[in-house]
Parts: C-alpha cells; structure tokens; sequence
C-alpha cells in the first residue's frame, strides 16, 4: 500500500476519534498516568538503593546492581511524551507549567539522568562499594534539580 494511502486510511479512522468530545482530556491523562508511571518505577529503584546507601538494609551489590540496571532502564524509556501540552492542568498531577516553558532545560535534566544512571549502573556493575555509593549520590542529585526546577 502506498504511503500516501496509508495517510489517508489513517485520517480517515483517527478524524472521528479526534472530533469525539473528551478524547482529548482522556489522551492527557493517559499522558499523565504514563509518566507518573515511569516515575514510580524509577522512585522504586532508588528507593532500595537508597535503604542500602544509608543503612536501613545491608549493603547487597547484586541486588543494588539490579536495581542501578533497572534505573538504567527506565531512564531510557520515552517519558518526555508523558508530558505534551496542557497537561499541567490535571489534578493529577505536580509538574510546573515551567516544564513547557523551559523545554530545552527540560530535556538537557532527563539527558543528564540518563547519563548518571548510565555511569551508576557501570559503577555497581564493577563491585566497588565506595564508589557505588557516591554514584548513587550524584546521580540522586541530578534527580533532585529537576524535582526541584519542575514539580510541585
């Protein structure tokens, strides 16, 4: 089939779908809902590896290299179409309108985790406790500068 037809298939489905009232407001929150998701998964590893980093558990450097793969992961899952526009307005959400203002800043942070989660997940993979865990502190500082530039 040729592109162009394919075009207009696809318009032809999607127009009324568009048109339909609240398709829109449910596509936000779909939106919101999918980057809130990828926040808890990345909250989730932090969070145990913050337990070992501090104390509260024992230090495990299988386990905690897991968890530094898993970040990895989900840093590199696509959570920038998580936020199209106007999805500051949800109650669901605690994200500042700054984000949009700020895209480029935006991105640059999520680039700067990735590439933090990148070294931390290299750094636990290598088994060297000490600088595993001032890794982690520099990576969990990267995470904070966002949080503290972009969310409520």
């Amino acid at each position: 089939m040729k592109k162009s037809t394919l075009i207009k298939v696809f318009t032809f489905c999607a127009l009324p779908l568009l048109s339909t009232p609240g398709y829109a407001d449910k596509a936000v929150e779909q939106a919101v809902e999918y980057r809130q998701a990828v926040m808890n998964v990345i909250a989730w590893n932090f969070k145990h590896m913050g337990a070992m980093v501090k104390g509260k558990t024992a230090f495990d450097q299988a386990a905690f290299a897991a968890y530094a793969n898993e970040l990895q992961a989900a840093t590199r899952l696509n959570v920038l179409s998580g936020f199209p526009e106007d999805s500051d307005d949800s109650d669901e959400t605690d994200a500042k309108a700054e984000i949009w203002m700020e895209w480029e800043d935006f991105q640059q942070k999520l680039k700067d985790l990735q590439q933090q989660a990148d070294t931390l997940a290299k750094i636990a993979a290598a088994g060297d406790e000490e600088a595993t865990k001032k890794q982690f502190g520099d990576t969990g500082k990267t995470c904070k500068a966002c949080h503290r530039a972009y969310k409520e």
